[in-house]
């Protein structure tokens, strides 16, 4: 059995009817899940509620700066606007967004509790937030939140966070980089938004690897990367839980990008975490062409449950 952390308030973040980053991306995936041959292998789990979560905030403004945690607050509570050109807040969008930061929690929780891995279907995606302000469609650094978590655990020293999303998680790496006991490792489209992620960006502690790759990249160029520089990088890192930021948007058929995957190559990189450690997080980040979306999704549990 494998849990997907789940609510329908996730929906209740709106974006607009033109907006990529929509609800409908959950419904989507929740649908395919539940008419997937394996739906019975499934277990969906409601995140707990902030209000049952108290060191969330705190935690929350260990990462976040309270005066970015109150703009959210505050343009949501006077009935929406935005953080930057593409980054909606609705007058629920921080409480949704606090309510995901918590679902990946949980799945920080679940993972360590039962050694195998968990998924996160919740947004807003957080990869591109960074500690002082939102932007691509992210409120908060969900994995790099969830990583600090991982850290207060007793049986944890060494959290590592895998970003295959096609846009470079600039927020997370920004945060994480100054933890040495915190690897960040990123596949991403270069020269693409955000523009972040060259590859001599190594972190604080030489613990970030990024893999930029040029457009139209294929499965062809992916795997030969995992083989030779994520595996060794991960596995040398020796991290007591993997984190994944699992974006879908390097799909050909994602409108966002320029990277041709097709959604069973995700299959192909399960294979290779699976091979490192059983204690893997998985949290939604992008993915905007639904079907891929999806398929994607559908891929990456599948392999799992093998």
């Amino acid at each position: 059995m494998l849990p997907v952390i789940y609510s329908d308030e996730f929906l209740d973040h709106k974006t607009g009817k033109y907006h990529p980053e929509r609800p409908e991306r959950l419904t989507a995936i929740v649908n395919a899940l539940k008419s997937s041959a394996f739906a019975n292998q499934i277990t969906w789990r409601s995140p707990t509620p902030v209000t049952e979560k108290p060191l969330l905030l705190p935690l929350l403004q260990s990462v976040h700066t309270p005066a970015y945690i109150e703009k959210v607050k505050e343009i949501a509570a006077t009935g929406g606007g935005y953080l930057d050109g593409d980054t909606p807040v609705s007058p629920r969008s921080y409480d949704v967004a606090l309510l995901a930061v918590s679902a990946w929690l949980d799945g920080v929780d679940h993972v360590l509790a039962k050694g195998n891995p968990a998924f996160v279907l919740a947004r807003p995606p957080g990869h591109h937030a960074e500690s002082n302000a939102g932007m691509g469609f992210c409120l908060f650094s969900n994995a790099a939140i969830a990583a600090v978590y991982a850290l207060q655990q007793p049986e944890i020293n060494r959290v590592a966070i895998l970003d295959w999303d096609v846009h470079h998680g600039n927020g997370t790496q920004a945060i994480v980089e100054t933890y040495p006991e915190i690897a960040y490792c990123s596949l991403h489209q270069y020269p693409c938004y955000p523009g972040t992620g060259r590859a001599t960006e190594r972190g604080f502690h030489h613990n970030v690897l990024n893999l930029p790759l040029p457009p139209d990249s294929d499965i062809t160029v992916y795997q030969p990367l995992f083989a030779k520089h994520v595996v060794p990088f991960l596995s040398n890192f020796q991290a007591d839980l993997l984190i994944i930021s699992a974006g879908y948007d390097a799909n050909a058929s994602d409108p966002l990008a320029m990277i041709n995957l097709q959604p069973d190559d995700y299959a192909v990189f399960i294979d290779y975490c699976l091979g490192l450690t059983q204690k893997i997080l998985f949290g939604l980040e992008g993915g905007y062409d639904l079907p891929s979306l999806s398929e994607s999704v559908i891929a990456t549990i599948q392999r799992c449950l093998l």
